[in-house]
């Protein structure tokens, strides 16, 4: 649970670096995650775009959020390769249609279970 929470966290931290007004339409939210321009997000594009919270968070560079790192202060380790895996995880389960991109319907969706 705790990691979910700092994954969440790292997520959050993420997307606060975006420009508030971008998130008022779809369109503008998925051209945050698009880097090729072609309407749709790929799994590298999303977790590229959200593994920018995590490295903001990384103060040490060593590629582990430790406890000092993560919000509060607590909670247990997290490592870039976990947190990309999660990442990977939620992209599929965003992924409804099963193309393996994202369209803006999908990229906002709440994730399914």
């Amino acid at each position: 649970m705790l990691r979910r929470a700092a994954c969440l966290a790292i997520a959050v931290a993420g997307l606060a670096a975006a420009d508030a007004s971008a998130q008022a339409s779809r369109s503008a939210y998925l051209a945050m995650f698009d880097r090729n321009g072609d309407g749709r997000v790929s799994e590298a594009e999303y977790v590229g775009y959200l593994d920018r919270g995590f490295v903001a968070m990384d103060t040490n560079h060593d590629g582990t959020l430790e406890p000092s790192e993560l919000p509060g202060g607590r909670g247990r380790a997290v490592t870039l390769a976990r947190h990309e895996a999660d990442l990977r995880r939620q992209f599929r389960r965003l992924d409804r249609n099963h193309d393996g991109l994202l369209d803006a319907r999908e990229l906002t969706a709440p994730p399914g279970p």
